[in-house]
């Protein structure tokens, strides 16, 4: 059935693709598999944009549910947008804040409330509530500027039980359809009420992705992508917590969901972002991936490291192909060698694994610093070779 649903898409899907591996994107074509590092409220903390581009990072992922907070939408409208408030000039996906209604008010629900019209929502210390509806995600993000909009959609974990899977599988679908609804008539409006006409005006234009629910539950997760395939988008993300109550990746139903999707789309692994589950999820498919953990590691004295070297051809991600590096443990104190030999970064080049124990015992800023782009450098560099193995 999904596959014969593929047929009744919209005729402009191929123009949005300069191949299979290669999103063309209002800001740049973006080559897959990539991954994004979280600039949540328009900052990937402790690095500048200079710094991300010398790192190889191609896009950024941001976030609806933050920045509407903070900065808010008419400062980063005065600011000229989010590319030109941040001084990025690659793309940016925004994602519509759907998991950060999940966190905030299913685990708190003092702070607001999900219902069909959207969520209204007042994080402690908020001067006033917020609404966030279907509609209303879908103008904030393309006032922004972004290269990739996501549907919001109704997050659940995937221990919640059927009942609550399938209303978050029947609400998705909802907010999806005026989603993309709310997409297409801003679209016509900036065209002047007209339809597009030549490929190459469909080509740039952002492209629109709603997002799979289901938790566990195989069958809600097919009836969830049938539903969406059925109306239409440009890609598809996987939605709920890809984790187990023991932190392992959830293998077999990502797989599945990956299956449910053809493959000419594109697929975001929404947040997954360790370095094996990266590689895992890439071999079943997805081709985009954003996670706040390889940044959140660095600050926090854990760095990566390739095993072997990573640009050579014998080079496979079997096996301990990478390992931590823990700063704060006293076998490092006088190390002279860099975090690691098989890396080009600015951290690797210039400094030692003693020299980043000293400044993480003293607390010095340099060191968030120079353990973000380190391994920032090394989630490029794995998506350089999951590009080259693809």
């Amino acid at each position: 059935m999904i596959r014969s649903l593929v047929h009744s898409l919209h005729d402009a899907k191929d123009t949005l693709m300069i191949d299979h591996s290669t999103l063309a994107l209002p800001h740049g074509d973006l080559a897959l598999p990539t991954f994004l590092p979280d600039a949540t409220v328009g900052v990937v903390r402790a690095v500048d944009t200079t710094d991300l581009r010398q790192v190889g990072i191609d896009a950024l992922v941001m976030n609806v549910f933050h920045l509407m907070q903070k900065p808010g939408s008419s400062t980063i409208q005065a600011l000229g947008g989010l590319h030109r408030m941040a001084d990025w000039p690659g793309p940016i996906i925004t994602d519509s804040g759907g998991f950060q209604a999940y966190s905030l008010i299913r685990q708190n629900p003092r702070f607001g409330t999900l219902t069909d019209s959207g969520i209204r929502f007042q994080p402690e210390g908020a001067e006033r509530p917020f609404q966030l509806t279907p509609e209303k995600s879908i103008q904030l993000q393309l006032a922004y500027g972004a290269d990739i909009v996501v549907c919001l959609d109704d997050c659940t974990h995937v221990d919640d039980t059927p009942a609550e899977q399938q209303k978050s599988v029947a609400r998705t679908v909802k907010w999806a359809r005026r989603c993309k609804d709310e997409f297409e008539r801003i679209l016509a409006e900036r065209r002047g009420g007209r339809r597009a006409r030549a490929p190459e005006e469909m080509a740039r234009r952002p492209l629109l992705f709603a997002v799979v629910q289901g938790g566990g539950i195989p069958e809600l997760r097919r009836e969830c992508a049938e539903a969406l395939l059925a109306i239409g988008f440009d890609g598809y993300g996987f939605g709920g917590w890809p984790l187990d109550a023991k932190g392992q990746l959830l293998h077999e139903i990502l797989r599945y969901t990956r299956a449910l999707i053809p493959p000419e789309f594109p697929m975001h692994a929404l947040g997954v972002g360790q370095p094996g589950n990266v590689a895992a999820c890439a071999a079943l498919g997805y081709g985009l991936f954003d996670s706040a953990m390889p940044t959140r590691d660095a600050r926090h004295g854990r760095l990566y490291a390739f095993a072997a070297d990573p640009r050579t051809e014998q080079f496979a991600l079997h096996g301990n192909w990478y390992s931590y590096i823990y700063i704060e443990d006293k076998k490092h104190i006088k190390a002279a060698a860099p975090v690691s030999g098989y890396c080009d970064c600015l951290t690797c080049t210039k400094y030692s694994l003693g020299y980043l124990h000293h400044l993480h015992k003293v607390g010095d800023t340099l060191y968030l610093r120079l353990a973000t782009l380190h391994n920032l450098r090394f989630m490029a560099v794995l998506a350089e070779h999951l590009r080259r193995a693809a």
